[in-house]
């Protein structure tokens, strides 16, 4: 149950980042004139990318950060995880690609539009959303799960204690 729960966490929070993308994407394309994008794209890759989470937690990748202050670990996991992500989707269209028929080269993907670039932009976009999701999962570990959601969303006095 517990590994549901934290699968489920993932996901719905991945599925709201990448639904705001698409939202993003389809002002600027309504913008443009051009078509939009369907909201089964963030459902989709948010299903997979949390499986992905889980296994590379599960892995414990991230085991040389649990030592370090909160703010530093949170960073360094988001990074982590970014650079994880971004290689899963390379491997996965470079799978779909040769799977196709399509050649190695043909099947790179051309990430936040091809070139240098657009794999940082993609990166830096990726690290920054993923910082609250690992901020929050590591302060809840330090501090206790239950405390936390107590601290959030409990109600608090005339003095603000909860």
């Amino acid at each position: 149950m517990h590994e549901v729960v934290r699968f489920g966490l993932m996901f719905v929070y991945l599925w709201v980042v990448f639904g705001l993308f698409v939202l993003h994407e389809r002002i600027i394309r309504g913008q443009m004139g051009l078509g939009f994008q369907a909201q089964g794209f963030a459902l989709i890759n948010a299903l997979v990318l949390a499986k992905v989470m889980l296994v590379a937690e599960d892995l414990r990748l991230d085991r040389g950060l649990r030592g370090q202050p909160l703010a530093y670990a949170a960073a360094g996991e988001a990074a982590l995880f970014a650079i994880v992500f971004i290689v899963f989707h390379v491997l996965e269209r470079l799978a779909v690609g040769l799977w196709h028929g399509s050649t190695l080269t043909d099947s790179v993907p051309a990430i936040g539009g091809g070139g240098f670039a657009g794999l940082i932009s993609v990166a830096a976009i990726m690290f920054v959303m993923l910082i609250p999701y690992f901020a929050f999962r590591d302060l809840g570990r330090a501090l206790g799960h239950e405390e936390l959601r107590k601290m959030l969303f409990s109600s608090r006095n005339a003095r603000g204690e909860p």
